[in-house]
């Protein structure tokens, strides 16, 4: 749905003064492109055509394809040769992920179509909810009895051990949803507030068009979709996606966003770190945030909200903490 991230399009153009017919510029689109120069022939046997053909190449980037075509021209003065071949240039698509990130938000009116269109954008966020995978890795513990010997004697005892199992959690937002009596996207999208929807919409359209490829793996949690959650979490009736006590169904006001760009799993959990940094160091310009940033990344709310005032300072205060340099490094 977007060109590469950070793409750089530089503007190209070949210039040929021919006589009797005045210069050819050629301009960039506005994406990267190809241009192959094409071996000149005499000037009475051929003229340029003014139409031009565009493709799809890989990544959505689109290349312009230039077309000659020929017709007679009635004696006209033999054309000079230039005395240099025409300039190249080439368009340049940095692929660091660090420089990607530093990219700007695209934030404007531009990015949204249908401005007044609540259909176009449930849509859209729900598209997005579609094409994400929802996979995750779990901390399992698991209790086991052992034997050990110790000073002759033989005895049982329980030990934990602590696994880490990648879970599809595809299943719980259908269930939810049936329970409600509802399709799914009126309850993982309908359920949030609308005015988050259409913040959440545009910040998105940003990622998208940023090129880190957004997806949506939780939206509205109601109390018996949040009992179903896994791991750390907030109480059944508390969270933020949806909970009884934050107001219920319509006042949905968290999402989880990862993103769905590489071939492997390792290659989206890279991108979605990219993409959770580049939120927050554009939340302002988004209106969304991450709230409990590390502690849970995927997770995110308006920056203007309760949650994100009420969480935001502790969980940086907890990083800082944690980033503190160790006694013998204040040594050295």
């Amino acid at each position: 749905m977007a060109a590469l991230c950070g793409t750089v399009a530089l503007a190209g153009w070949i210039g040929a003064e021919l006589a009797g017919l005045g210069s050819l510029g050629i301009g960039s689109t506005g994406a990267p492109i190809e241009v192959s120069q094409a071996t000149s022939a005499p000037a009475r046997d051929e003229h340029v055509d003014a139409s031009r053909a565009t493709a799809l190449g890989e990544e959505g980037v689109t290349v312009a394809v230039i077309t000659r075509g020929s017709a007679a021209l009635s004696d006209p003065p033999a054309m000079p040769q230039p005395a240099a071949p025409p300039a190249l240039f080439a368009a340049v698509s940095p692929t660091d992920p660090e420089q990607n990130a530093a990219k700007p938000a695209a934030i404007s009116e531009t990015l949204d179509p249908c401005p007044e269109s609540d259909v176009c954008i449930d849509q859209y966020l729900w598209s997005l909810y579609e094409r994400t995978p929802k996979v995750d890795t779990i901390k399992v513990e698991e209790r086991i009895k052992v034997k050990v010997k110790n000073k002759g004697k033989t005895r049982t005892v329980v030990k934990t051990l602590t696994k880490y199992v990648t879970e599809d959690f595809g299943w719980k937002d259908p269930k939810a949803a049936q329970k409600a009596g509802m399709s799914l996207q009126d309850y993982v999208i309908g359920g949030m507030d609308r005015d988050f929807r259409r913040k959440l919409y545009i910040a998105l359209r940003a990622m998208d068009d940023a090129g880190f490829s957004p997806g949506i793996t939780s939206g509205f949690r109601d109390d018996y979709r949040q009992e179903l959650a896994s791991g750390d979490k907030a109480a059944s009736d508390s969270s933020y996606h949806g909970g009884s006590r934050r107001g219920g169904y319509g006042h949905g006001l968290a999402a989880d966003l990862v993103s769905v760009k590489g071939e492997t799993r390792a290659d989206r959990c890279a991108w979605s770190d990219i993409l959770w940094k580049w939120i927050d160091a554009h939340e302002k310009e988004l209106g969304i945030g991450r709230p409990y940033l590390d502690k849970d990344p995927p997770h995110v709310a308006p920056i203007d909200g309760k949650e994100y005032a009420d969480k935001r300072s502790a969980a940086k205060a907890r990083l800082a903490g944690l980033k503190k340099p160790s006694p013998s490094a204040k040594l050295k």
